[in-house]
């Protein structure tokens, strides 16, 4: 029973921050809290963790751009106003990214957030890794099917009707659910799952710049470079020299903290 002196809004702020303390148990999902400027106003332990970070001090404030390269930050900016605009954004695949600058699929649903008068002030999010493997075997997964064929197929070509018949839709009806779904017409999507998966082998491995743009489905080293260099704002050597070493997490809480991103 609820104390005589206790409050409605005192009841709701010890409630929230309980609900904070479980969200900090829970840790493979990623939980947060943004205002309508993207900035983050709260965020769970595993999130932090994912980011190499180890305080919430040092996200609060900050938004996509300052976490995330830019082809990333895009699309999670895309959602979020997505979201304030009163769209839906419930069980959406993505590609989530980590401290080392490599990205993991990831299933995220979104939320308004709204002030007392109901105008939305804020969007609130979670999101969980899954096993890559896995995503076309996943009913609740919108056209992880299609996903999964881009992923599997990523080094060859492989064409909008393919997708349409994996869908079991017609190729209209495909391209525009695949646009309401992802935000991006789906060559430009496969492109950029591209790109990111070239980014992770960037760090990753050490494999030579020829080799993973033949991997990553591009025609030569040269289609490669221009294509990462109009996404990511930096060239596959500059990339790699700046991030590999990122995959130790206390270098990378100086990247993400203190260097600014080139564009």
């Amino acid at each position: 029973m609820r104390s005589p002196k206790e409050t409605p809004v005192s009841m709701l702020t010890t409630a929230t921050g309980a609900l904070c303390g479980l969200f900090d148990e829970l840790p493979d999902v990623q939980a947060w809290i943004k205002d309508a400027r993207r900035r983050y106003f709260w965020v769970n332990r595993a999130f932090l963790l994912n980011y190499g970070l180890h305080e919430l001090s040092e996200v609060l404030g900050k938004t996509d751009d300052d976490l995330s390269p830019p082809h990333l930050a895009t699309h999670f900016r895309e959602g979020d106003e997505a979201v304030l605009a009163g769209q839906t954004v419930q069980g959406r695949l993505e590609l989530v990214g980590r401290f080392d600058h490599t990205a993991s699929w990831c299933f995220t649903t979104k939320r308004p957030v709204f002030d007392t008068k109901g105008r939305a002030i804020g969007t609130a999010g979670i999101t969980r890794v899954l096993d890559a493997a896995q995503i076309d075997q996943r009913e609740d997964i919108r056209l992880g099917v299609v996903i999964s064929m881009m992923t599997q197929r990523l080094g060859k070509a492989v064409t909008n009707a393919e997708m349409a018949k994996a869908a079991g839709m017609s190729s209209r009806a495909f391209e525009r659910a695949f646009l309401r779904e992802y935000g991006l017409p789906p060559r430009q999507y496969l492109k950029r799952l591209r790109i990111q998966t070239a980014c992770r082998l960037l760090v990753d491995t050490r494999e030579s710049i020829a080799s993973i743009a033949q991997r990553c489905g591009f025609a030569d080293q040269s289609h490669f470079t221009r294509e990462f260099r109009r996404v990511t704002g930096t060239t596959p050597a500059a990339y790699r020299a700046e991030y590999a070493a990122a995959n130790v997490p206390s270098a990378a809480v100086s990247v993400l903290s203190t260097k600014k991103r080139k564009r």
